[in-house]
This record gives C-alpha cells, structure tokens and sequence, in this order.
C-alpha cells in the first residue's frame, strides 16, 4: 500500500516531466523537485487531479509567492523591475509540499 507522499509523487510525476541532467539523461521530479519550471499546462492538470484526487481545495492559494513574475503588473515589468530581483524572493513550490498538504486535508502553506 502506497503513503500519501508516494501517490502525490506518482501523480505529478504522471503529469509532469522531469528535467534533463547535463547528459541529457531525464530526471524524474522528487518530493523537494521545484515545480517553478514545470510546463505550465502540465502544471495545471497536475493541479487539477491533485484537487479532485486528494480534495484539497487550491482556490486560496496565494499563487504570487511561487511565481511572482506572472503576477506582476506589465508596466511594472517593462519599466521598474528585473526579472531577477523579483524572483529573487520567490519561494520555492515543491512537489512535498502537496504531499503535506494531502495528508493535512488542506493547504498548509503560503
């Protein structure tokens, strides 16, 4: 029988590709993988079957702290800020924080 943190695992890593090493060789997500650079539609089934497979609800879920940039006004990009120092204090959103959240029945962080 499968731990909560295994079936979290195996559901992104059905929704999502791993990276590829400097040998080109595919790197399968972990429970710490930052999900930061996950391609955004499997991202997004990712997080839709994690909704409907474990219920826990993701509508609260202050999105701009994982990804800032997205959520940054275009004028405010085009003129005030660097990619950089925007990013610079974005946290990390990692595969085991779901896993967490799954066990707890809800979202546990931001």
């Amino acid at each position: 029988m499968k731990t909560i943190q295994e079936e979290v695992l195996a559901l992104f890593r059905e929704e999502i590709p791993g990276y590829l090493d400097n040998h080109w060789k595919e790197v399968p997500l972990e429970l710490d993988s930052d999900l930061f650079d996950a391609p955004a539609d499997d991202l997004y089934d990712a997080l839709n079957k994690f909704e409907q497979n474990f219920h826990v609800d993701l509508s609260n879920v202050k999105w701009s702290c994982y990804f800032p940039w997205q959520n940054t006004p275009l004028l405010t990009r085009w003129f005030k800020l660097k990619q950089e120092d925007v990013e610079k204090n974005r946290k990390p959103l990692t595969v085991r924080m779901f896993a967490e959240s799954a066990s707890a029945g809800k979202w546990l962080y931001d």
